[in-house]
């Protein structure tokens, strides 16, 4: 693990890099890391994430930027410009069920090629997906998701970077956190080792890649 600024991270993000980014609704979303990618103007990213958060928020910034080629999210119902520039043909948004998103990125970060699901059955979500047939029942293969980077928000980080997260913040990181190929987080609170007991350590040190610094 290295530490480093800021800037350094984001400058190492090239464009055209998919990006899986922790957060529900902008509540645990790195956001400095957000407004760094703004202000070099980081272009045709693709972003795996529970949602696009809303116009001012989190990824939603991103959206109102249009540096954005694609999203893989779970919905786009409280930001109306993903909608806007989904409609007008300039964003490519392809929505997945919560339960099976979030799985998906699990199997990537496992090892695993994918994963079975009903959900989806008799919809148009099994369109152009394959079907296996388990002890009399049907379900589609949702392949796994990875991404390049991973975009992580913690609470607690200490100087080898065992990361900690507060209550509902968690929620995606963890999961994100294994399965992309490099991992930048950035924590509210940097602290010696011994600090954040080892039971509390929710991603290992091992995990991260790049941990930014406080300024």
């Amino acid at each position: 693990m290295k530490t480093i600024s800021l800037h350094d991270a984001v400058a190492i993000i090239p464009d055209g890099a998919s990006l899986m980014i922790g957060g529900f609704m902008g509540v645990g979303t790195p956001e400095a890391v957000i407004d760094e990618i703004l202000r070099q103007k980081k272009s045709h990213l693709t972003v795996i994430a529970n949602d696009t958060a809303s116009p001012g928020i989190g990824i939603g910034k991103l959206v109102t930027a249009r540096l954005l080629s694609k999203v893989i999210v779970s919905h786009i119902g409280l930001n109306p410009e993903t909608q806007q520039q989904m409609m007008a043909g300039d964003l490519q948004v392809d929505l997945v069920p919560q339960g099976t998103l979030v799985e998906r990125i699990r199997a990537g970060g496992c090892g695993l090629g994918g994963i079975l699901t009903p959900t989806g059955i008799g919809t148009v979500v099994e369109e152009g997906k394959s079907k296996i047939t388990v002890n009399g029942r049907e379900y589609l293969l949702e392949v796994a998701l990875r991404a390049d980077f991973a975009l992580i928000h913690a609470f607690l980080a200490d100087y080898i970077g065992n990361l900690a997260y507060a209550l509902t913040a968690r929620n995606f990181n963890p999961l994100m956190a294994l399965a992309t190929d490099t991992v930048i987080a950035n924590a509210d609170n940097i602290v010696p080792v011994g600090v954040v007991a080892p039971d509390h350590v929710v991603t290992p040190a091992p995990v991260v890649d790049y941990l930014i610094a406080k300024a």
